[in-house]
């Protein structure tokens, strides 16, 4: 399918396992005239990419047992020109640096509005693209800084408390909040 003309109405593959997200997501970006496609998983969004053209790709950080972050560089390979969007319930700061050095052009947190997505992959003069200088919360601090040493532990929870130095009941209920959005 070619290209639309109007600039303002892009062709976005949305690449994320939860398929009902998907799914609300294709129809919003729909309703404001992009053209979509979903994949669940890293084989289907490989097939999506080498059949079709996309300008923007929206990609989950997890895909099941797959990484995002391996997936972006076979996505680049068939589609050089696309703009890569990591969107992921998982946010950190060393996965977003990753990221971006493998070839991401952002890097959003769940929940996201369809707005913030979308002024993810828009071009930005120089002013725009700096990362807007209000700092982080503490409670995002802390969110992140969790992650982290989660990440370092490999999941393990009982680990990271200990390394917290905190108890792992009171880490567990501080996984399952959702991080803040500052």
């Amino acid at each position: 399918m070619d290209k639309p003309e109007n600039s303002a109405h892009k062709r976005i593959l949305i690449i994320d396992d939860e398929e009902h997200f998907a799914q609300v997501l294709s129809r919003s970006l729909t309703r404001l005239g992009h053209h979509t496609a979903c994949a669940n998983n890293a084989e289907q969004a490989i097939a999506a990419i080498t059949q079709d053209s996309f300008d923007w790709i929206s990609l989950d950080l997890r895909l099941g047992q797959d990484s995002g972050l391996t997936l972006i560089s076979q996505l680049q390979s068939h589609a050089k020109e696309s703009r890569i969007v990591i969107l992921t319930g998982f946010a950190s700061i060393p996965t977003a640096v990753e990221a971006i050095k493998l070839g991401a052009f952002n890097y959003l947190h769940k929940p996201a509005t369809v707005k913030e997505l979308l002024h993810a992959f828009e071009d930005g003069s120089e002013e725009e693209a700096v990362i807007e200088a209000s700092p982080m919360s503490v409670e995002r601090l802390e969110w992140e800084h969790i992650q982290r040493v989660l990440h370092e532990n490999e999941g393990n929870v009982s680990s990271t408390a200990r390394v917290l130095g905190m108890h792992r009941r009171t880490l567990q209920r501080k996984l399952q909040k959702h991080p803040s959005r500052n």
